[in-house]
């Protein structure tokens, strides 16, 4: 069952004057292109946001540039990510504190260093739900019609490392704001960056050639970065990747990139050398010396894409015949409401008791002792005790941003879709019944109890029984078409289903 995203708008909202034909709207290419600068613009809104917000920290913090920092940032966790690792958060940190005590000398240094986490965890995102960010921009449909849309991206996320720490990476979407394109192609970028990059050395332009090189240097680390999370899905789930046509084409075109531009580096470096070797000026052979660095690190990296590359397949071989063939668990989760909360509440605690004293007991894991080593009790107990304050540590400000209500249905729209959805046992009705009723009492109604009902079309029977649930709304396709002038699909028989009560209670004393 389908719905359409958003009613067609009216003429008069349309652009259309009294008469004067009504301007179509604009062809799918001219609207992607705004629809690309617009999500691009978007990527920039949580650095702009940083120095509107800085003015909510306790103190004088308006004379540090935010915008700058966090750019220094994104800059750093770039260049320190690997492929298999990312870039540590204090390392981070640390490297940013020279650039934040440059902004307001005389400060004193944990200002400097709670300047610098703060724009880092704002670039994670650090509180949110899922650490992301969020904008909206509008589109048109293909009817012509004004559509709105949610466009979700990171620039910073943390990521597992091998050895079971915490790295930072940054995302396509922040190395398009660092490098200033407009959510360009991979490959076309990279060729594009190294033939300017080849031209300004050869005109002796080593400033701008230095440019040149790191933006080159940044589409290497996001090309790698493509690869890596393809790798990634394949080993959770080797059928999420379609390695049939995708990914070989995606490995046979990395291949003839990574040799192409191996041997357009290594030209490149023959340039400067002889650049730096021949320029009289010491400003000049400091750029020089500076781009053999960075090429020279493209050339590793591109190095390191290619044994990748070339460990794929075999590495999809083996995670497909580990996944295929890996044996099923035999335990399943346990359900702490239904098998443990529901049947210990009406116990007396002398009954309930020893269940949780079991539970707990195996349930919190090992415990690892304060001192494993002689030497360490040793100095555990030598150790004087420090000093603390009579009220504690001071405790920092939090910074409290309001999240704006984005909710599209109310309260009272959803215990009137409930109150709709109240059938009897023996009286189940058709969808579209349903949907009528729901329209004559609310235009927004019908989309919410058609959620609803298409949510009852699989219902969480096991879920519901073990929760003591005495009844499940279900819905059934029959194979009848929905006739409704706002949706479309099939026309469910919705219903109410009562469960067994005698079987939960006889569950429940069993297990207790």
């Amino acid at each position: 069952m389908t719905s359409p995203v958003s009613a067609p708008v009216p003429p008069q909202l349309n652009g259309a004057l009294p008469g004067v034909a009504a301007r179509p709207a604009p062809g799918p290419a001219a609207d992607e292109g705004l629809a690309r600068r617009l999500r691009a613009l978007a990527c920039t809104a949580p650095l702009h946001d940083l120095d509107a917000r800085k003015a909510n920290l306790a103190g004088e913090y308006s004379v540090y540039a935010m915008a700058e920092t966090a750019l220094a940032a994104i800059d750093l966790v770039t260049l320190n990510m690997d492929f298999d690792t990312g870039a540590d958060h204090d390392e981070v940190v640390a490297r940013l504190l020279p650039r934040v005590a440059a902004q307001a000398p005389g400060r004193p240094a944990a200002e400097y260093e709670r300047v610098a986490r703060w724009v880092l965890e704002n670039l994670i995102n650090v509180g949110s739900v899922d650490r992301g960010f969020r904008a909206v921009y509008g589109t048109f449909g293909p009817d012509g019609a004004y559509v709105r849309r949610d466009y979700d991206f990171k620039l910073i996320e943390e990521v597992p490392g091998p050895g079971g720490g915490v790295y930072l990476r940054t995302t396509d979407e922040a190395v398009n704001v660092l490098v200033g394109a407009l959510d360009t192609d991979v490959t076309s970028a990279q060729i594009a960056a190294e033939v300017k990059l080849e031209v300004l050395i050869s005109r002796g332009r080593l400033a701008d050639a230095q440019l040149a090189a790191e933006q080159a240097r940044y589409r290497t680390v996001q090309y790698a970065e493509t690869l890596r999370r393809t790798l990634e899905a394949t080993r959770r789930d080797v059928r999420a990747v379609d390695w049939l046509r995708q990914v070989p084409d995606l490995i046979d075109e990395a291949l003839d990139h990574v040799a192409d531009r191996y041997r357009h580096e290594n030209a490149i470096l023959t340039h400067i050398r002889r650049a730096r070797d021949e320029a009289e000026e010491p400003e000049h052979k400091r750029r020089a010396a500076e781009l053999v660095d960075i090429v020279k690190d493209c050339v590793r990296r591109h190095t390191q894409l290619q044994s990748r590359l070339l460990e794929a397949g075999p590495m999809f071989r083996a995670e497909q015949d580990r996944q295929a063939f890996a044996t099923p668990s035999g335990r399943t989760g346990l359900d702490l409401h239904g098998q443990l909360l529901a049947p210990l509440l009406p116990l007396p605690v002398e009954r309930a008791l020893p269940v949780t004293d079991a539970f707990f007991a195996r349930g919190t894991g090992l415990r690892t002792p304060g001192a494993v080593r002689l030497g360490d009790l040793t100095d555990l107990l030598l150790t004087p005790p420090a000093e603390r304050e009579h009220l504690g540590a001071e405790m920092p400000e939090p910074d409290l941003v309001a999240t704006p209500d984005d909710s599209r249905f109310s309260e009272e729209q959803l215990a009137r879709a409930t109150e709709l959805l109240d059938l009897p046992p023996d009286a189940p009705r058709r969808l579209s019944g349903l949907l009528a009723e729901a329209r004559r009492r609310d235009p927004e109604l019908p989309y919410l109890v058609a959620l609803l009902a298409v949510h009852a079309a699989s219902p969480a029977v096991g879920t519901a029984y073990r929760q003591g649930e005495r009844s499940l709304l279900f819905a059934v396709d029959d194979g009848t078409p929905l006739d409704d002038p706002e949706f479309g699909g099939a026309d469910l028989i919705v219903g109410t289903a009562l469960l067994d009560a005698a079987g939960m209670a006889a569950d429940r004393s069993e297990a207790a």
